[in-house]
Parts: structure tokens; C-alpha cells; sequence
């Protein structure tokens, strides 16, 4: 069990399922405390009953600047302070770009682009004054290379990993760390609770992203990634004096990784001789 002087204070977003619940449930175990949200916080009466010293409820809304900053602001009031954040709040988005609709785009975007920025910029203030922070931010295999039918939620989720590149540059001399977690298939309830679909799918991408989605579907429940090892994980992390800026989680995550590196050397320099001379001599 932590001890007073050692325990840590997290503010995980959607902490009601997935990995939210699951680093919720061991960093609780652990002695730590915790301010979890969720756009409802009833759903988390049940962790908060379990755990009714160290857990608090909050309601967030990412598409909410004041919601956002309200469910900071309680968080460091009940607990003094936030040491890590575990930016986890998510939804996702299938459909082929011209599938989805102009509302869903723009919402994939809000939730998961602007609503994670505006999460890691209220608790930066706290962070700064404190002489430091870790931030978790929660990304995707979709933001290393993407499938047909997650345009829009894996832009999303590349823009917020390269938000984050450029953010752990900024603050990284303020001593706040930053890592992005890049999970693969974990058994989670994302791909039948968090995952929105295209309206009138389209005839003509049935074998791309109609494809993929149909591959969604059929591995739902079967995914090979641990939850709670996953979470063994990102709390591990976040003890780490120097911990890596990216955290890839599961042997398929891995492996593509290490493929789209090769291919992006591969097609380098098989263009190099095109690309490299366009300067001024």
C-alpha cells in the first residue's frame, strides 16, 4: 500500500470503461487517490462508494470549455493538487470520409483533438506552479498508419500525438513529462459502447472501410490486449524519471510500429533523388 508521503493524486478522463476504469481501479488499489470524470458521473457512484477517501466524481464534457475547467478546478480543490493526468476520454468514428457526416467529422474532432488539448491545458497551470506533472495521453494505432474507414478519428488521434510531440518540448524544462500510449487491440468495451458509424454507408467503399468495419465488428471480445496489464503499464510509466514520450502497448501495436518505420525509410529514399535536391544552390 502507498503511503501518505508517496501517494500521487490522477485526474483520469472516461473513467467509466476501458482503460479509464482499469487505471482508475489499480492506481485506487494502490493507496493513490483519484478525481475521475465522465460526462455522467452517476456511473461512477460505484468506485467512489468503494473507495470514499481517495475517489471523487466529476462531470466533464469535452466539448465544454467550462466543463472541462469546472471538473479541473473541483479536482485540485478536493485533493489540493493533481500530479498525473491519464488523458483516456474518447470516441471513435468509422466510415470512409465521404461516408461520414459533416456533424460526425466535426464532433470526432471536438471529442478527440480539441476536447484532449483543452483537458491538458487546464491542468498546466497546476503543473507549472508545482514544478512539474505527468501527462498520459491516450493515442492510437491509427495515428501510426491509418485504415480505410478511420480518416477522421485517426487524423484526429494523429493530431493530438503531434500536439503532444510538440508540447513535451515546451514543458519537458518545467519538468512535466509527457508520454502518448499507443495501444492496439485490447479487450475493451471501445468498439461496441465508444465507436460511432458512418449513416448511409456507400456502395463504393463496401471493400475498403466497409471491409475494416465488418473486421471491427468480428474481432469485438477477441482482442488479444489485456486491459489491466495495459494499466500495469501506464502507471509504471508515469513513476519513471525519464519515461519514453511514446509507450506502444501489445505485440501488434509493435509490430506496426516497426513496419511503418520501414516502409517510411523504404520510400525515403527510393525518392530521395526527387525530394532531397529542390534548394537554391
Amino acid at each position: 500500500m502507498t503511503t501518505e508521503a508517496e501517494s500521487k493524486v490522477w485526474l483520469i478522463t472516461g473513467a467509466s470503461s476501458g482503460f479509464g476504469l482499469a487505471v482508475a481501479r489499480r492506481v485506487l488499489a494502490a493507496g493513490h487517490c483519484a478525481a475521475l470524470t465522465a460526462r455522467d458521473p452517476v456511473v461512477l457512484a460505484g468506485l467512489c462508494a468503494e473507495y470514499p477517501d481517495q475517489a471523487r466524481a466529476f462531470a466533464m464534457e469535452l466539448r465544454d470549455g467550462a466543463s472541462v475547467a469546472a471538473a479541473v478546478a473541483g479536482a485540485e480543490s478536493a485533493f489540493g493538487r493533481i500530479d498525473v493526468l491519464l488523458n483516456n476520454a474518447g470516441r471513435g468514428l468509422h466510415g470512409a470520409l465521404e461516408e461520414v457526416s459533416e456533424a460526425q467529422m466535426e464532433e470526432c474532432i471536438a471529442v478527440n483533438l480539441t476536447g484532449a488539448l483543452r483537458v491538458i491545458r487546464a491542468v498546466l497551470p497546476g503543473f507549472r506552479a508545482r514544478g512539474g506533472g505527468r501527462i498520459l495521453q491516450v493515442g492510437a494505432a491509427a495515428a501510426v498508419s491509418n485504415y480505410p474507414g478511420f480518416s477522421v478519428y485517426g487524423g484526429a488521434k494523429a493530431g493530438v500525438e503531434l500536439a503532444c510531440e510538440a508540447l513535451a518540448a515546451e514543458v519537458g524544462p518545467l519538468g512535466i513529462r509527457v508520454t502518448v500510449v499507443i495501444p492496439g487491440p485490447f479487450r475493451t468495451d471501445f468498439i461496441r459502447r465508444s465507436l460511432d458509424r458512418a449513416e448511409e454507408p456507400m456502395e463504393a467503399y463496401a471493400r475498403t472501410a466497409g471491409k475494416f468495419g465488418a473486421l471491427l465488428k468480428g474481432m469485438d471480445g477477441k482482442q488479444p490486449g489485456d486491459p489491466d496489464k495495459a494499466a500495469a503499464a501506464m502507471v509504471r510509466i508515469s513513476e519513471e524519471e525519464r519515461p519514453p514520450f511514446r509507450l506502444v502497448l501489445g505485440t501488434y501495436a509493435t509490430g506496426k510500429v516497426k513496419k511503418h518505420l520501414e516502409a517510411v525509410r523504404g520510400e525515403l529514399e527510393a525518392w530521395e533523388a526527387v525530394g532531397k535536391p529542390t534548394e537554391f544552390p
